[in-house]
C-alpha cells in the first residue's frame, strides 16, 4: 500500500513536470512564433525616435497636431549603444539604430524587400533615411568654425563615408590651420559615433585644437547651441521651426539610414513599412501575426 502512494505520488510529479515544460515550450516559443513582441525604443527628444516615427507614420496628426503612437508597453532606451545591447538579449525584441552604428549583435531586417545599406539609400530602394545636422548660432568662433570647415572638406567627407554614412559631394579641399583651443560639442548618440572620428582626423591636423564630445540626444544638442553651452551641437534630425525662430542653423553634414534590428536568433528577415507600425503601436502583439 505504502509502494502504490509513492508511485502515485510519483506519477503526478512526472505529470505536473510536463505539463510545465509544455507550457514553457509554447510561452519561450520562436522568436518568429507566437511569443509576445518586445517592443524597445528610444527616448523623447532623441532625433532616431524623431525620424523613426515619422518616417514609418507612427507619429499621426491628432487635432491638428502631430503625436506620436509608440505603444506605452514599449521599452525605453537612452542611447543607441543601450539599444543594442537590449535587443541583443532579447531574442523577442524589435527595435531601430542608426545605420551606422549596426554591429554583429543584432540583424537587420529589410523593409519592403530593401536591404538597409548606403548603396540603397541611394539608389532609393531603402527609402528609411534622414540627414545628420550640426548646429550652430551667429557668432561661431574661429575654432569651431575652422573644424566646421574640416567637416564639410573633401577630407572630412572621406571620414563620414569610411563610418558607412552617405557623404556630402564635394571637391572642396582642407588645409590645416594649425588652429588651438576648444570646441565643445553636444547631442545624438546617432551622430556622435562619427563626430568622434572627424575630431581624431581633425586633431591629427592640428594637434593644439581640442575637440570636447558630450553625448546626449539631439534636442539637447540644438538647445545647447542655442544657449550658448556648445559650440556645436549635433541632431540626428531636420531642426524644428521653433527652434531655428531662436537663432539655430542647421547644417547637414551627412544622409543616414535608420535600420529596424532584431535579435539574431529571430527567423524574421523581412518587414513592410505597415508591419513595422503595427508593431510600434501595439496594434500587432506578436510574432506570429507577423509571420503568417
Amino acid at each position: 500500500m505504502k509502494f502504490k502512494k509513492i508511485a502515485a505520488v510519483m506519477a503526478a510529479a512526472v505529470m505536473v513536470m510536463s505539463f510545465a515544460a509544455g507550457c514553457g515550450s509554447s510561452d519561450e516559443g520562436n522568436s518568429a512564433g507566437g511569443a509576445n513582441i518586445s517592443v524597445i525604443s528610444r527616448e523623447e527628444g532623441s532625433g532616431t525616435r524623431g525620424a523613426f516615427v515619422e518616417l514609418f507614420g507612427v507619429e499621426e496628426e491628432v487635432d491638428g497636431e502631430k503625436v506620436d503612437q509608440t505603444t506605452t508597453d514599449a521599452t525605453v532606451t537612452n542611447n543607441t549603444s543601450v539599444m543594442l545591447t537590449t535587443v541583443s538579449g532579447d531574442e523577442n525584441a524589435i527595435g531601430y539604430v542608426s545605420l551606422g552604428s549596426l554591429n554583429d549583435d543584432v540583424k537587420a531586417v529589410k523593409i519592403d524587400g530593401a536591404e538597409a545599406t548606403a548603396d540603397n539609400i541611394k539608389n532609393g530602394s531603402y527609402k528609411v533615411s534622414r540627414p545628420f545636422n550640426i548646429v550652430t548660432k551667429d557668432g561661431v568662433s574661429e575654432e569651431a568654425q575652422d573644424f566646421i570647415n574640416f567637416i564639410l572638406s573633401k577630407q572630412g567627407q572621406e571620414v563620414v563615408a569610411e563610418e558607412g554614412y552617405i557623404p556630402l559631394d564635394t571637391t572642396t579641399e582642407y588645409a590645416a590651420s594649425g588652429v588651438s583651443g576648444k570646441v565643445a560639442v553636444s547631442g545624438s548618440s546617432s551622430v556622435s559615433p562619427v563626430m568622434e572620428k572627424l575630431a581624431e582626423a581633425y586633431q591629427a591636423l592640428n594637434p593644439d585644437a581640442d575637440i570636447q564630445i558630450q553625448t546626449s540626444d539631439s534636442t539637447t544638442g540644438v538647445t545647447d547651441a542655442i544657449n550658448g553651452t556648445s559650440d556645436i551641437g549635433m541632431a540626428s534630425r531636420e531642426l524644428k521651426d521653433s527652434e531655428t525662430s531662436q537663432g539655430a542653423v542647421g547644417t547637414v553634414i551627412a544622409t543616414d539610414g535608420i535600420a529596424v534590428i532584431v535579435n539574431n536568433a529571430n527567423s524574421v528577415d523581412d518587414l513592410t513599412v505597415d508591419q513595422v507600425k503595427g508593431i510600434f503601436t501595439g496594434k500587432t502583439l506578436t510574432w506570429d501575426e507577423v509571420t503568417k
